[in-house]
């Protein structure tokens, strides 16, 4: 190798050792959180009178510990996975939109509400299920969608429309679901009319999981190519990184704005969808079941990246899973993993303040943070 071509290599090694940095403190930093909030909450556990190290071996039994347990987890992520997608796709650009429990509220009531002439006029099958996938979607997509339009229309703080929106989703089902749309039968529970067996979505074939997980998987793969291999991600992640640098530079930030939130409502829309078809079989207040907010936490663990969030949803899964084996074996609320769900959060927006101040992460030659 003559000289010319070493000093040639050098920048191309110096880049690649600022991206193996960048790497690794993505990683280390968010399994430090996980690892501090393990502590922390063990020393939680110690003060209330409880064995952690049982509490540990219960969320892994209950989690992970047999076939059922894998299948229970990987039920409970599908949701998660939705809707960690929900917040990750805004994140990219900048956005930090918390309304996705709302979307898919909105999603499954809007899917369970088409269904009823559909299902009453015996439709097929093969017609009633994407008919309800696409309105769930597109309820979803319009409502965050309205989200990222008063966001760059009107300057409105995307985090606080997007939780009120929420509850006034959550409001619409309510009204709909107890008045016009109230299944006579629905005594104890208001609820919509069942859409039957016929018209469950099913699991797949040799598991109990439902086709959720798999459509979760899917999306993911195909929000990532989208969002690290297109021109329209190229141009989210500018937007996010500096909105008014990309404006300066031509790039159409509202529109892109509102078409990440119309996708992260869509994402979040189709839970809502899958919620009705595969697990209650109809729209009532079980849909309010705290997945949008869980999301959240996905994504942030995920740094946002959509391929990242499902294995980290299928980890809060299997911690959610677990909740009821935990109340039966220590004799605790299944309300814990709540519990440790919120001091996660908290631990991982603390670790936030923590990127590019390690020393060991940043590159030696070329003086730049990493």
């Amino acid at each position: 190798m003559t000289a010319e071509t070493a000093d040639a290599a050098i920048p191309a090694r110096r880049a690649s050792n600022v991206k193996a940095l960048r790497l690794a403190e993505t990683v280390a930093i968010p399994v430090g959180a996980m690892v501090a909030s393990a502590v922390a909450f063990s020393i939680f556990l110690l003060i209330i009178g409880k064995d952690p190290v049982q509490f540990w071996q219960l969320v892994w039994t209950g989690g992970f510990g047999s076939s059922f347990s894998i299948q229970n987890s990987l039920q409970r992520a599908a949701p998660l996975i939705l809707t960690g997608l929900a917040f990750a796709i805004p994140a990219r650009i900048g956005l930090t939109m918390i309304g996705g429990e709302g979307a898919l509220v909105l999603g499954g009531f809007s899917a369970a509400a088409i269904a009823i002439p559909l299902v009453t006029n015996a439709v097929p099958v093969w017609i009633t299920l994407p008919v309800m996938a696409l309105s769930g979607m597109a309820a979803g997509g319009l409502w965050l969608g309205v989200v990222g339009w008063l966001r760059h229309a009107r300057g409105v703080n995307e985090t606080i429309s997007s939780l009120l929106m929420s509850y006034i989703a959550i409001a619409i089902m309510n009204f709909f679901v107890e008045g016009a749309l109230r299944d006579p039968a629905s005594a104890n529970k208001p609820s919509t009319m069942p859409i039957g067996d016929a018209y469950r979505i099913g699991s797949i074939p040799g598991t109990d999981v439902h086709w959720g997980f798999a459509a979760g998987i899917v999306l993911a793969v195909v929000l990532w190519v989208l969002m690290s291999r297109t021109t329209f991600g190229f141009a989210a992640r500018m937007t996010g990184g500096n909105a008014r640098a990309a404006k300066a530079q031509g790039l159409p930030v509202g529109a892109l704005m509102v078409v990440c939130c119309v996708i992260a409502g869509a994402c979040a829309g189709l839970a809502g969808f899958f919620e009705v078809t595969a697990i209650h079989g109809q729209a009532n207040a079980s849909l309010v079941a705290g997945y949008g907010f869980t999301g959240i936490l996905v994504s942030f663990l995920a740094r946002h990246n959509p391929l990242t969030v499902v294995p980290m949803a299928i980890l809060f899964g299997a911690i959610a899973a677990a909740g009821g084996v935990v109340q039966r074996r220590m004799g605790m609320p299944d309300a814990t993993v709540l519990v440790l769900q919120g001091i996660l959060f908290v631990v991982l927006l603390v670790s936030e303040t923590f990127y590019g101040r390690f020393k060991i992460f940043q590159p030696g030659n070329t003086g730049d943070r990493v």
